[in-house]
């Protein structure tokens, strides 16, 4: 494998940097999916949820909690938690 380049080293440097930033954002995005979403969309969703949920530490009995309620509302609350 080739060695990286100093440019190609500060993106991946930059993109740890801000991955909780990142997971936050997609969160967000995914909040507003889910307000959209039926079916098996929805649990598609959910999933993505779960795993950017886990990227940034919370626990997975929270995790699991937040999937049983099946509520975006309360996700997006949880979120804004999160964000302080």
């Amino acid at each position: 494998m080739p060695e990286r380049s100093k440019h190609q080293k500060g993106i991946i440097r930059n993109y740890y940097e801000n991955r909780d930033a990142i997971a936050i954002q997609r969160l967000q995005e995914l909040v507003t999916e889910l307000y959209l979403s039926e079916g098996k969309k929805r649990s598609r969703n959910w999933e993505h949820v779960a795993t950017h949920l886990e990227k940034l530490g919370v626990k997975e009995a929270t995790i699991s909690h937040l999937r049983k309620q099946d509520n975006p509302e309360v996700l997006a609350n949880f979120i804004g938690t999160l964000m302080k």
